[in-house]
């Protein structure tokens, strides 16, 4: 799910320095807060992945997802 907000620090995705975002240790953690409106969500992580829920849009998990380049 791609939004107007980094699914790592919660800012608006244009503008601001997201390159610790983008590293590749941040591509291995799950988003924490929702791309489509910045909310920080509950996440649970666990041996065979992750999942990621926001009260207003729902769940996203690591399955079937690639990390981030």
């Amino acid at each position: 799910m791609s939004g107007p907000y980094c699914p790592r620090c919660g800012q608006p995705r244009h503008g601001g320095d997201h390159a610790a975002c983008r590293s590749q240790q941040a591509a291995l953690e799950p988003p924490r807060y929702c791309a489509e409106c910045a909310r920080r969500m509950v996440v649970q992580v666990t041996p065979g992945g992750w999942s990621a829920r926001c009260s207003r849009h729902g769940e996203s998990t690591s399955a079937g997802r690639s990390p981030a380049r």
